[in-house]
């Protein structure tokens, strides 16, 4: 009779453990649930951190890229002043074509001149065709304007290579500088055979070169 409240009690106990698995289980269903959306949002996050690591190392590449040229650009031929040299070399055509069109025009004149004396002097046919020279000489004149249109056209192109060649200084300036680029290796864009000889025409301020006067008096 005595085991009926001690098999009472075991019920008891029984339940509660059940009860108490129960509550485990429940408990551990919604973390196995947060576990798995955890693993999956961490796993998009590793994803996009992967897709972002290569877009930084195309732009780490393009960046690179860019400062090779620009060293390039900076460091290549005589004392890294191609740039400069470029501006010097069409400003000293638009110089020489003003002053070759300044002496065009001046013996245009001189010849207009002449022959309009002479048209005063002949007769018949003969004053026909210095008549007609003085309309070949406004012809001449006419036809010098392209080196004011030339000059116009130069000058854009002037202003276009030193607007480029300041955005060159300043991205320099914003990578750190001259130093910064140092140790960076350069495009190899030497000329070769008869084009390495093709310099043209020294300029006024070239230093070390024979005048063209001096070659002049050595052939005259």
């Amino acid at each position: 009779m005595a085991s009926a409240p001690q098999d009472e009690e075991a019920l008891e106990r029984h339940a509660e453990i059940m009860n108490l698995l129960g509550a485990i289980k429940e408990a551990i269903t919604p973390a196995k649930e947060l576990s798995a959306s955890l693993i999956e949002e961490h796993r998009k996050d590793m994803q996009e951190a992967m897709r972002l690591k290569v877009e930084l190392d195309s732009i780490y590449e393009a960046i690179e890229r860019t400062k090779r040229e620009i060293a390039t650009l900076r460091y290549a031929g005589a004392q890294g002043k191609e740039i400069n040299r470029v501006t010097d070399e069409l400003g000293a055509i638009v110089l020489g074509t003003e002053t070759a069109t300044n002496a065009i025009l001046a013996a245009a004149e001189r010849i207009d001149e002449l022959s309009g004396n002479l048209a005063a002097r002949l007769t018949g046919g003969d004053q026909e065709i210095a008549r007609e020279i003085s309309e070949q000489v406004i012809s001449i004149f006419e036809a010098c304007n392209f080196q004011d249109i030339t000059g116009q056209r130069i000058s854009k192109v002037v202003n276009a290579m030193k607007f480029v060649e300041e955005r060159v200084h300043e991205m320099i300036e914003i990578w750190g500088g001259l130093e910064s680029f140092k140790d960076i290796g350069t495009a190899d864009c030497a000329p070769e055979g008869d084009d390495a000889l093709l310099n043209g025409p020294a300029l006024a301020t070239d230093k070390g070169i024979t005048s063209q006067d001096a070659i002049d008096a050595l052939f005259g």
